[in-house]
């Protein structure tokens, strides 16, 4: 993975980016001071029919696997989840820890619940419009015990990312997503389907990948998730092969080039000015 960083660290150049991208993998290994939730409910679909599963606990004990990345991130750490700890029912699916999905999430993202007590999120409009979606977006099963996300810098010899992930404001994406299309020679190549924050992380990418399509995936866009990503923040996730792609392009690619490296990129490292005396101030 040596070669490999230095060559993101090249493109951060390019971009004028200054937080390294997170990599995305399955591990038998728990990471070591990562940030992950505590033994919890399991989500199976038999308990949830047989009405097993304690939804009180499963709220008390709920943990976002975005928030943990958000944790991860501040300290330059891992994320994870597991089967028997995951903090939330839909990081449970989309990690492809449990499935299928659940009804009670059908429910619960769309206008109500069964049994649960909190109201729906009211995101689609009903439970079929969800179940659509989530038989649409089903991942492949856990590749390992844990689902870790971690600096891109971290990862060993012997690990490798599914999913390369960047966390960026909108003219750090500019960049990525013109570099997308370049790399594929696709108009298509970055999509932004109606997901979960961690659903555009670790399930969307692989799902495209595995039907034989080159897409990048912007996401960020789930209001619950919102707080746990920096103002005008989005995610940008790329699957290994492409993220290659993306690299072996970048030199060709409009990122060396005059009106973005004298233009746009000015744009970047403004934006970076702004937003890090904003937060100074306290305001972000």
């Amino acid at each position: 993975m040596n070669a490999f960083t230095e060559r993101t660290k090249r493109l951060l150049k390019l971009l004028g980016h200054d937080e390294e991208p997170f990599g995305m993998f399955y591990s038998e290994v728990k990471p070591a001071g990562g940030f992950g939730p505590k033994d919890g409910e399991i989500f199976t679909r038999e308990r949830d029919a047989a009405g097993e599963i304690d939804w009180q606990n499963a709220l008390e004990n709920f943990s976002c696997f975005i928030g943990n990345i958000w944790q991860a991130r501040k300290k330059k750490k891992a994320a994870w989840l597991s089967h028997d700890a995951c903090g939330c029912v839909g990081a449970g699916f989309y990690s492809g820890m449990y499935r299928p999905y659940l009804e009670a999430n059908i429910h619960y993202v769309s206008t109500g619940t069964r049994n649960l007590l909190i109201e729906g999120e009211y995101y689609l409009p009903t439970p079929e419009s969800v179940r659509s979606f989530m038989e649409d977006a089903t991942p492949a099963p856990a590749g390992a015990k844990y689902c870790v996300i971690k600096p891109l810098g971290q990862f060993t010899q012997e690990e490798e990312p599914l999913v390369v992930v960047f966390f960026a404001r909108p003219e750090t994406l500019n960049g990525l997503h013109s570099l997308t299309c370049f790399a594929t020679g696709s108009h298509l190549a970055v999509v932004t389907p109606f997901s979960t924050g961690c659903g555009s992380i670790m399930a969307w990418p692989l799902v495209y990948q595995r039907r034989g399509e080159e897409r990048a995936v912007l996401g960020g866009f789930d209001i619950a998730a919102r707080k746990f990503l920096k103002t005008d923040e989005l995610i940008f996730s790329v699957p290994l092969a492409l993220y290659g792609k993306m690299l072996d392009s970048m030199e060709d690619s409009a990122l060396t080039h005059e009106i973005w490296q004298q233009e746009v990129k000015k744009k970047v490292l403004r934006s970076r000015l702004t937003w890090k005396n904003e937060e100074k101030e306290g305001k972000s």
